[in-house]
């Protein structure tokens, strides 16, 4: 069940006091990339990436997945009556870790205690706290999750947790994930041009190991995302009853 934050107002002796949302490190400004000025200190990965697909990198060869028995039971019971569309067709986004397997580029940018990751793709916002905090004891379920990051060297190590089961574990649909599903994720440069990121993502109730694979993209300083509206002149529909149609009507 998701939960929503409400933040309700107190008022007292004339006053409206705003429960605060979040708590926040002591002083971030410590920390690498807490200022303006440490940011600079950091291995450039503001800019637009793209997967580099067939060109040198892309994905390296991913350790197959090896699900629990409970898992893998699931995954045959949607392999034996699949549905007749995915999600993604009706414009619901992949979450994490699909989205940044996705055929389109990300930009990534700095701000003082934060790296922010914006997917072109169904025009998904990542936010990597590096200011110090942890995550919350009962975080919102999310497509993305909750990510915390840290330095380690000239390596963004990003830790995420809390993530909605409506997303699939990986790219395919059918492999499912429970709510205890952890992503780590390492950024780091190979050389100006070429980011590489690997994410070794940990369940103990779906798999019965870990599972990891690494990515290249490549620095494209010229260009800008695209906007992506996936439900303009949308055609796609599914019936009560999960069978796929299209609207030609448009």
């Amino acid at each position: 069940m998701y939960r929503r934050r409400l933040v309700f107002p107190v008022i007292a002796l004339g006053l409206i006091v705003f429960a605060p949302a979040r708590s926040f490190a002591a002083d971030a400004s410590k920390l690498p990339g807490g200022t303006w000025a440490s940011i600079a200190q950091l291995p450039d990965l503001n800019g637009v990436w793209e997967m580099t697909f067939g060109r040198g990198g892309g994905f390296a060869p991913p350790q197959p997945l090896s699900l629990t028995p409970k898992y893998e039971a699931i995954l045959k019971a949607f392999q034996a009556n699949p549905p007749h569309d995915t999600p993604s067709a009706n414009c619901v986004p992949p979450g994490m870790p699909g989205i940044m397997g996705e055929p389109y580029p990300i930009e990534i940018l700095y701000t003082p205690g934060m790296v922010t990751v914006i997917a072109e793709a169904f025009m998904q916002v990542r936010h990597i706290y590096t200011d110090g905090r942890k995550h919350p004891d009962d975080p919102d379920l999310t497509y993305n999750g909750n990510s915390i990051g840290h330095w380690d060297g000239d390596t963004l190590v990003v830790d995420s947790v809390g993530f909605s089961t409506d997303t699939p574990l990986g790219m395919n649909m059918g492999t499912q994930h429970s709510e205890k599903m952890h992503i780590v994720e390492r950024f780091h440069l190979k050389d100006p041009k070429m980011l590489e990121i690997t994410t070794t993502i940990d369940d103990p109730e779906a798999l019965a190991k870990p599972w990891t694979k690494t990515v290249t993209y490549s620095r494209h300083p010229d260009w800008t995302l695209a906007e992506y509206i996936c439900q303009q002149n949308n055609r796609n529909s599914v019936d009560a009853s999960g069978k796929a149609g299209i609207n030609l009507q448009h």
